[in-house]
């Protein structure tokens, strides 16, 4: 979540840094030309005061004439600015160097004939950093008794104006990328800040759909929404968890009650059946019947107490755990005819080995009692990253698509296996042992026919 938010938040910072500072860019670049208009119109207004009393003519040799263009060959000897006094008609009153003229096109034409409307050019064209030969063209009128007689036009260098500009800019990227990186920065503490309590609750969910009810969320952090929900969270949880404590303690109680009852009633069934005929039908059918029933209410007290008990994790060798239970079980396999074989080396893992022993005992259990006589059970243990897994794989005639769905349902069994004993609730009882340590238990089928039974169990700690 984390990474689709934090680029939406640094693509909005980015485009709000960039609307500033464009126009601050522009604005800079602007005041700084204005700048040296300014100091070119000065200098324009000082020579049009000199000029101003010139005699009129271009060959005039007065020493007014003379002090003007002693100023403006100082000026661009100093400068390197070319500055002229030019008359209507465009010839030259003074003029340095003496071989430079008015433009006779672009921005240099048109400030000179502005000028000659009597105003200044105090709005130039703006230069740009990338325009290398652009030039600033500032003109001023020089009026004598209310009429324009000449004008005073600068024609000045821009490279050290596109070098203060330039240089404004780099100090405005400098600052924009410092702000970005601010920027970054608090959104990274803000997306941290935000989205811990979802992830603090994200992990609480998956605990309690693991089984390990009693996670909490710590409303400590985050915003108040957020705050709210995990403590509406931790209610929802408490509530859950007390249900599920009552049902548990229902389905114990009741199968504890009534195996008293059912004790009772098979005792009478046997001394009834010492009045009957010996080999009856009926009294084999009740009698049947009731150790049936007695099973149910034993695996069915299993189940509640499974549920409830927490696992005591040890790092356990998962395989030799694995040879001792095909050891155990070996002899009910050649007393049915089945191969019960075993490939299991040194495997580590953490397991409560009690219910991971159980768990193992109704998963061999389950697949001897499907497996046909002359054929093989074949238990493996291995390990592949994280995790370590024993796999139970039987050549039974296996379940479909939709039964392998719905295995490891409590009370189910496939409607082709209903004559086989069992209650429906041994791999139920396998799956909430394995759930309480952090395990599972996944069922597939087994080429080219029966089924394939894989327990799993964490390699570390708190995985």
């Amino acid at each position: 979540m984390r990474t689709r938010l934090l680029p939406l938040l640094i693509v909005l910072m980015a485009g709000v840094l960039l609307a500033l500072g464009f126009p601050l860019a522009v604005s800079l670049a602007a005041a700084q030309q204005q700048q040296v208009v300014v100091d070119r119109i000065d200098d324009t207004v000082r020579f049009a005061a000199l000029a101003q009393f010139v005699t009129d003519g271009p060959d005039g040799s007065d020493e007014r004439r003379a002090t003007l263009q002693e100023q403006l060959d100082r000026y661009h000897d100093i400068y390197g600015i070319r500055a002229g006094v030019f008359y209507r008609e465009r010839n030259s009153m003074a003029r340095a160097p003496l071989e430079w003229s008015i433009p006779s096109e672009g921005e240099g034409l048109a400030a000179f004939e502005e000028a000659l409307t009597g105003r200044r050019s105090e709005d130039p064209p703006q230069v740009w950093p990338w325009q290398g030969n652009r030039r600033l063209v500032v003109a001023s009128p020089v009026v004598r008794d209310g009429d324009v007689v000449a004008v005073v036009f600068t024609d000045s260098p821009t490279g050290q104006l596109r070098s203060e500009v330039l240089r404004g800019w780099l100090l405005i990227a400098a600052g924009e990328a410092a702000a970005m990186l601010v920027a970054v920065g608090a959104a990274f503490r803000l997306t941290g800040w935000v989205l811990k309590p979802v992830r603090v609750l994200d992990a609480a969910t998956h605990d309690i759909a693991t089984g390990r009810m009693n996670s909490r969320v710590a409303a400590a952090g985050g915003p108040p929404e957020l705050r709210r929900l995990a403590r509406s969270f931790n209610e929802m949880a408490d509530n859950v968890e007390e249900v599920l404590e009552q049902q548990r303690a229902f389905v114990a109680d009741a199968s504890h009650q009534l195996r008293n009852p059912l004790a009772a009633l098979l005792l009478r069934i046997e001394l009834l059946a010492l009045e009957l005929p010996e080999g009856n039908a009926e009294i084999a059918s009740v009698r049947t019947e009731g150790k049936r029933l007695a099973q149910v209410l034993d695996d069915l007290l299993d189940l509640a107490l499974a549920e409830h008990a927490s696992a005591d994790l040890r790092l356990t060798d998962i395989g030799a755990l694995a040879a001792e239970r095909v050891g155990a079980w070996r002899p009910l396999a050649e007393e049915k005819g089945v191969r019960l074989t075993g490939d299991t080396g040194a495997v580590t893992a953490w397991a409560d080995p009690i219910a991971l022993s159980s768990a193992l005992d109704a998963v061999i259990d389950n697949a001897l009692k499907f497996t046909p006589r002359g054929e093989t059970v074949t238990v493996e243990a291995g390990a592949s990253g994280d995790t370590a897994c024993v796999v139970v794989a039987d050549h039974g005639p296996g379940l479909t698509d939709d039964e392998l769905a719905r295995i490891g349902d409590r009370f189910w069994r496939s409607g082709r296996h209903q004559n086989v004993r069992g209650s429906g609730l041994g791999l139920s009882i396998s799956r909430a042992l394995l759930t309480a340590g952090g395990g599972s238990i996944g069922y597939a089928a087994n080429e080219p026919h029966g089924l394939k039974v894989t327990v799993t169990v964490p390699r570390n700690p708190g995985t």
